[in-house]
């Protein structure tokens, strides 16, 4: 592994009024990982990676991609880094199709006069769509059925397919297995290991203790919206994450 982060968060502080919901949190992730990052509710997690992603812009600290500074980025100019976040809400528009999703705001149009009036190239973008669901081996039975028809696991399949049809270096799932039955989750976590079988790197916002120590090499853990820990999961265990994330065990970190 380098030692240089891919993506690196520095003693980041934001404040919402009176609310303190980062009080100098760090976070860091390296080229080809699976990083959890995990805390309770309140911890500053989703704070966190939308200050990363330039929806929030930081009071305080810095956030480095690939050794500069996008500490208050646009989150277009975040994504053109080659960063994607997949949301709790995923974000789809549930009576278009699935290539349509997947190129939900990146539309193609066709070549020449028809594309000066705005017609939409669908053959392509169905070809591209159906290749990009293949390649990360998420099966939607009908795709050209709104995506409002499938179910929640393909759903969710669809946005971080989406995700990572963007994304070129790092991808962010926010809670991705969250009310997802058995099936649905393990089809989930096993995307998640192609992803980074892939190459990309990808952060991991989950509760379930079960679904990190699955996927992640390592987990970092919010409190209080700083960073209490940083663990590697085959030499860590459950106890020592809820303990971290609760306060009941501690860890020497830098911040």
């Amino acid at each position: 592994m380098t030692t240089t982060p891919l993506l690196e968060a520095r003693e980041v502080t934001k404040r919402f009024g009176a609310v303190e919901a980062l009080r100098g949190a760090s976070f860091q992730i390296f080229p080809g990982e699976v990083v959890a990052l995990m805390g309770d509710n309140g911890a500053g997690k989703s704070t966190l990676i939308k200050t990363i992603c330039g929806v929030n812009s930081p009071d305080g600290g810095e956030v480095r991609f690939e050794g500069r500074s996008i500490a208050g980025w646009h989150p277009k100019a975040v994504q053109a880094l080659g960063i994607e976040t997949v949301y709790q809400d995923l974000a789809l528009a549930p009576d278009l199709d699935t290539p349509a999703n997947l190129f939900l705001g990146r539309e193609r149009l066709k070549p020449g006069i028809l594309g000066a009036l705005g017609v939409l190239a669908k053959k392509s973008m169905r070809a591209e769509a159906s290749q990009v669901l293949k390649d990360l081996s998420v099966k939607i039975k009908d795709e050209t059925a709104p995506i409002s028809n499938l179910s929640g696991g393909q759903q969710q399949s669809v946005a971080v397919a989406r995700a990572v049809s963007w994304a070129d270096k790092l991808v962010i799932m926010d809670e991705p297995t969250a009310a997802l039955g058995v099936p649905q989750t393990q089809a989930v976590l096993a995307l998640i290991d192609r992803v980074r079988d892939s190459g990309r790197s990808v952060v991991l916002i989950s509760h379930s203790l079960p679904d990190v120590m699955q996927v992640a090499d390592r987990i970092e853990v919010l409190r209080l919206g700083r960073r209490v820990a940083q663990l590697v999961t085959r030499e860590t265990n459950e106890e020592q994450i809820v303990g971290a994330m609760t306060g009941a065990w501690t860890q020497e970190v830098a911040a």
